[in-house]
């Protein structure tokens, strides 16, 4: 029997999923999770605007309120755009964005789909040269310039993006894993007389050691 959608479910579907932490949070998901908890408040979506914040009022049951300035303005949907002239390729930009809306590699020159650009604005900071600018590109502001199936389709990208960055950390975890499980057989194959002291040969199994316990802990941490 499926189950009813939490309140942090529906408070997250009522959110444009530009994932551009103008909110203070890390994404749209621990936004919702925080104005459920009560730990936040409806009014901290600038992409959202005005009308986001009356879908929050309606999910929640909380009163409208202005959007507060501290999290920024209302504004017209913009996409980025990086001056291929420009970029040296440093791929910051691309970490940075949480939509896979750049593509690119590393000493290569950059592009952003705009099909795909939420507008976030996260890639202009990191960029080291200043190569990448944020274009209007509708007069109308909020939900007026976003529609749904952009928020659905901007969600499914970041959520894949999420998905394959822990599994990259994952296979990268149990490569160091099994890399310094063969420095281990190989260190406590050695005979102590073969080396300085046997002091030596116990700081080495100390420290692979250490590396290993800390690479099992990530991985029972990632797995809760």
């Amino acid at each position: 029997m499926p189950t009813s959608p939490s309140l942090a479910d529906r408070i997250e579907d009522a959110l444009p999923q530009t994932q551009c932490t103008k909110c203070g949070f890390d994404g749209c998901r621990p936004y919702a999770q925080a104005i459920a908890a009560g730990t936040a408040e409806i009014n901290q979506c600038p992409p959202g605007g005005a009308e986001g914040i009356a879908r929050l009022s309606s999910v929640t049951g909380r009163k409208v309120i202005p959007l507060n300035p501290v999290n920024g303005l209302e504004r017209p949907r913009a996409v980025a755009y990086i001056d291929e002239s420009l970029c040296i390729g440093c791929t910051l930009c691309i970490q940075a964005c949480p939509v896979d809306a750049i593509i690119g590699a590393g000493k290569l020159m950059h592009t952003v789909v705009p099909s795909l650009c939420t507008g976030c604005d996260l890639c202009v900071s990191p960029c080291p040269v200043d190569c990448i600018v944020m274009y209007p590109v509708t007069e109308t502001t909020g939900w007026d310039a976003w529609t749904q199936a952009d928020a659905n389709a901007a969600r499914e990208r970041h959520d894949f993006r999420t998905m394959r960055l822990q599994r990259d950390k994952q296979e990268n975890d149990a490569r160091l894993a099994e890399k310094a499980k063969s420095k281990m057989e190989k260190v406590n194959a050695i005979d102590p007389a073969d080396v300085e002291s046997a002091a030596a040969l116990e700081r080495k199994r100390a420290i692979i050691a250490a590396a290993m316990e800390r690479a099992r802990l990530n991985k029972e941490s990632e797995n809760k």
